[in-house]
């Protein structure tokens, strides 16, 4: 039996349709390569959409954004992800030609490096891939002055669980996935109450909030109440339906 054209094929032409693509069968790969190009900026700028639409909500509708987000159907925790990403970014230092996941590799870094990072990987033709790499490649282990040593922290399963999969939905990688929510958690904290950098206040753990995550808002997710510092990579072990999560190193803002 024949192969059934999908409904609105034409010939030559791929279509778009509510719930996915409509292909003829005589599609060129150049056609169908163009497509996937298109596609590809379609889904970035849609996630700047999204962010700035949160944004907006978030600063003019305070009490009453979150039930449009009920309304129409979005998944909240993705768009947070999105709208923290476009608070970091404001539209003119955006790079139309680097998609939205190249800028989100970079959001929790301070904005002259984020700017270094994006002028490099657009300069040079970097995939998100690369840069992710050349950012880690960066991070010397030796250099106390770049890199802080995040505590390994005990979580439940299903928790961690959880994070990977608002990782994969933020199309983030875990690890920075973790500091983006954690940097998130500081910035929320620090708009309610100023408190001194460790820097001035010395080392971390000396005050009264321990290794810094006591108060971050992250008391209740298994996050507060971490161990000795662990490994500089992450590294995971299942004990009695727990993980052991090293966090990753991260740049001190200053």
């Amino acid at each position: 039996m024949p192969r059934r054209r999908p409904a609105g094929a034409v010939e030559g032409r791929i279509l778009t349709t509510p719930v996915g693509l409509a292909f003829p069968r005589d599609v060129t790969f150049e056609s169908w390569e163009q497509a996937g190009q298109r596609i590809s900026r379609i889904a970035s700028s849609s996630a700047w959409y999204l962010g700035d639409w949160l944004v907006f909500g978030q600063d003019k509708y305070t009490d009453r954004y979150r039930r449009a987000v009920e309304a129409v159907g979005l998944d909240y925790q993705t768009l947070r992800n999105y709208a923290w990403i476009a608070r970091k970014f404001e539209a003119s230092r955006r790079r139309p030609g680097l998609p939205f996941q190249h800028h989100a590799e970079v959001a929790a870094l301070p904005p002259a490096e984020q700017d270094k990072w994006l002028d490099l990987a657009e300069r040079e033709g970097w995939s998100r891939t690369v840069l992710r790499r050349s950012l880690r490649e960066s991070r010397d282990p030796g250099s106390k002055s770049l890199r802080a040593v995040m505590p390994r922290v005990s979580a439940g399963s299903e928790a961690v669980d959880r994070w990977r999969r608002a990782a994969m939905a933020a199309n983030s990688d875990f690890e920075a996935w973790i500091v983006a929510a954690l940097d998130r958690a500081a910035d929320e904290d620090l708009e309610l109450v100023s408190v001194p950098s460790f820097a001035e206040s010395g080392p971390a753990g000396s005050g009264p909030a321990g290794p810094g995550l006591a108060g971050s808002g992250l008391a209740g997710s298994g996050l507060a109440g971490a161990g000795p510092a662990g490994s500089v990579e992450r590294e995971e072990k299942r004990e009695s339906g727990r993980e052991l999560i090293g966090l990753p190193a991260v740049r001190p803002a200053s």
